[in-house]
């Protein structure tokens, strides 16, 4: 109730040793003491969880989530002894739970010591919010001040994934045609064409609008605008899970978003 009457931008909630309904208990009860606020819920799981501390697996954060209506949720780590997230839980269950979040419209956020060179795991998880502290501070030390040199640096990497200057995957996915129809006068637009235009839009809010136009038309071809590459294979795996087809697929060269363009 507190962090709603100060409008905080979101208050998490985290377990460790606590057993799975007692969590969902306390999570229905902090989204009950927060109606009537702007303040968003985060459940919070940790990655070492069952491993180090014999608590409640990580791998219950979506279902924790969806059961208490969270509107997002974090992964993080409780070890400092060097070990990461990484050391912890894969990048594979990393990468669907993130995927899984956005597709419910959740926001997504890891974290627990997470380095520079993490970044290009992070990049193909690609959640929304990635925490750090000692990667941004002096010497990569967390009990050191934060450097603004490191900050600067470290955003500047992510920034390079996200254009796609860095690629962290198989640039195979980007070429202009995934299935086989490359060019727009190839296709039939009898059936009509609607825009959708993601560039204010969260990753999580494009495949809502997406999800929610093609429930209303399941017709019409969908041209979807999106930010960066990043969020462009997001949408690849939503549409490939869906069965709709990505028929294009290209990069503005001068604004950097990339175009798709879907046939449910």
């Amino acid at each position: 109730y507190a962090a709603g009457a100060v409008n905080a931008t979101s208050v998490k909630v985290g377990f460790m040793r606590t057993e799975y309904n007692d969590a969902v208990e306390t999570l229905l009860a902090c989204k009950e003491a927060l109606e009537g606020f702007d303040t968003k819920l985060v459940g919070s799981l940790f990655a070492d969880n069952e491993s180090v501390y014999n608590g409640l697996p990580a791998e219950n954060m979506l279902k924790l989530a969806v059961d208490t209506e969270c509107d997002g949720f974090l992964i993080d780590t409780l070890t400092k002894d060097g070990r990461n997230l990484f050391d912890f839980l894969s990048e594979d269950i990393l990468r669907e739970m993130i995927i899984e979040g956005k597709q419910l419209g959740m926001s997504t956020a890891l974290s627990g010591h997470l380095k520079m060179s993490d970044l290009d795991e992070l990049a193909r998880i690609n959640p929304d919010i990635v925490g750090v502290r000692g990667a941004v501070c002096s010497k990569g030390e967390r009990d050191s001040g934060v450097y603004w040199e490191a900050v600067a640096e470290f955003r500047k990497q992510v920034d390079l994934r996200k254009s796609g200057e860095i690629d962290v995957r198989s640039a195979d996915w980007l070429n202009e045609s995934d299935s086989g129809t490359s060019h727009q006068s190839d296709i039939d637009l009898s059936s009509g064409w609607q825009v959708i235009d993601g560039t204010d839009k969260t990753c999580a809010g494009i495949l809502a609008a997406l999800t929610r136009q093609i429930e209303t038309d399941s017709k019409s071809f969908v041209e979807v605008i999106i930010p960066d590459v990043l969020n462009s294979y997001d949408v690849l795996v939503w549409a490939e899970k869906r069965d709709h087809k990505v028929l294009t697929q290209r990069k503005d060269k001068d604004s950097g978003v990339m175009r798709m363009l879907i046939q449910p």
